[in-house]
């Protein structure tokens, strides 16, 4: 099964590429608490933003695509 993760612009892109390069291994759980972070604010558009983020790391960091390209 293909996963498919919404980022909204290049930027949620880049701040992906930049907390996987800061935080290795830990940059999901970076990604992660920044979101709750942003709930506990009342923040749900940053909320939102950041878990989308946690789930791209998740994606590109995954030792097994399952298969498909990961661009």
């Amino acid at each position: 099964m293909q996963q498919y993760v919404h980022l909204p612009d290049a930027t949620a892109a880049a701040e992906a590429a930049e907390l996987i390069a800061q935080f290795g291994d830990h940059a999901a759980f970076e990604a992660a608490a920044r979101a709750n972070h942003s709930r506990g604010l009342g923040n749900v558009v940053h909320f939102c933003r950041w878990r989308q983020i946690e789930r791209m790391i998740n994606l590109l960091t995954a030792e097994d695509s399952g298969g498909a390209t990961i661009h």
